[in-house]
């Protein structure tokens, strides 16, 4: 079976921003770009994908969820380099981000892997539509990200590299003993602080879990069937009495969390298709090595992104 690699871009590019402090030799912080670049060598050569999708948060984030809650991610911090001894202000470490950001485009450009990234759409979305796409490809999701744990299946498993973790639909149910199928619809009653999606009071996963055990089974259940489990209830608990005052909400936040059926238009969906499907075989090794002596990088050997990259453009 093919294999193909789907990282969130975002997610592993501001790991790397953070914690890799590579200065380029006139003294400029350009860890975002070697860092990705390092782990990108790392995935490449350990998951050894036919085809690499790197997807992107799009301009003005997800607009549509938004709409359906004005607090979504409203309040997050700016991302910022770990450390003390950066010399930039705020502003210029803004101003820094954005720029490292745009170049590491310029330099996956320059290999055989497909960048995605369409406006007023998250990368989530993205990641989801990728995996649609790819029907009958072993698929390796990169991303520290949970949300991704409900598109596990048969064909697609979940690598987080902070936790250095490795997810399939089995671990899923034997760790959190809710189902992929159903993981979202048990996210949606617990809430999300990352996102600022308020859940309901005293539902974390594990009481959920113990409480809605079918949610283990391979079969999607919903919100009704929840509010069915809870009238129904022998004894009365809180959780369930919670679980019918909030029904409205766990549907709101449902509709959010999902990613089984993405929000997004249908040109979206067509552009998403076609750039996957007119996959790119060029490796331009010399000009990506140009651009490195540009940049200032300092010693980087990327020897194993280079085979990588080689096999790849070849059976492309």
């Amino acid at each position: 079976m093919s294999r193909v690699m789907i990282i969130d871009g975002t997610n592993n590019f501001y790991r790397a921003f953070i914690v890799d402090p590579t200065l380029s030799t006139n003294g400029k912080p350009i860890g975002g770009v070697t860092g990705f670049l390092k782990i990108l060598q790392k995935l490449t050569r350990e998951i050894k994908p036919d085809h690499v999708i790197i997807c992107w948060d799009g301009a003005g984030g997800s607009q549509r969820r938004r709409s359906m809650n004005k607090n979504y991610k409203e309040g997050r911090k700016a991302v910022r380099l770990n450390r003390n001894d950066s010399m930039l202000t705020m502003e210029e470490e803004m101003e820094n981000k954005i720029l490292q950001q745009l170049r590491l485009s310029e330099y996956l450009n320059q290999l055989p892997v497909v960048q995605i990234v369409s406006e007023n759409v998250e990368a989530d979305d993205v990641i989801a539509i990728a995996c649609q796409e790819y029907k009958g490809w072993e698929k390796v999701i990169v991303s520290s990200d949970k949300d991704f744990f409900q598109l596990l299946d048969d064909e697609t498993i979940l690598h987080r590299p902070i936790q250095k973790k490795l997810y399939n639909k089995n671990k899923i149910v034997e760790e959190f003993g809710i189902h992929p199928r159903n993981f979202a619809l048990a996210r949606a009653m617990a809430g999300d602080p990352s996102d600022n999606l308020v859940g309901i009071p005293g539902a974390g996963l594990k009481t959920i879990a113990k409480r809605f055990p079918y949610l283990a089974e391979e079969k999607d259940y919903t919100v009704k069937d929840l509010v069915k489990t809870a009238k129904e209830a022998e004894k009365p608990l809180k959780i369930y009495e919670n679980v019918i005052d909030s029904d409205k909400l766990i549907l709101a936040n449902y509709k959010i969390m999902q990613l089984y059926n993405p929000g997004v238009s249908v040109k979206t969906r067509t552009f998403i298709r076609n750039v996957v499907t007119d996959y790119p075989t060029i490796f331009a090794k010399t000009n990506m090595r140009k651009m490195m002596i540009e940049d200032g990088f300092p010693t980087l050997k990327m020897d194993d992104l280079f085979a990588a990259c080689n096999r790849i453009s070849s059976n492309a």
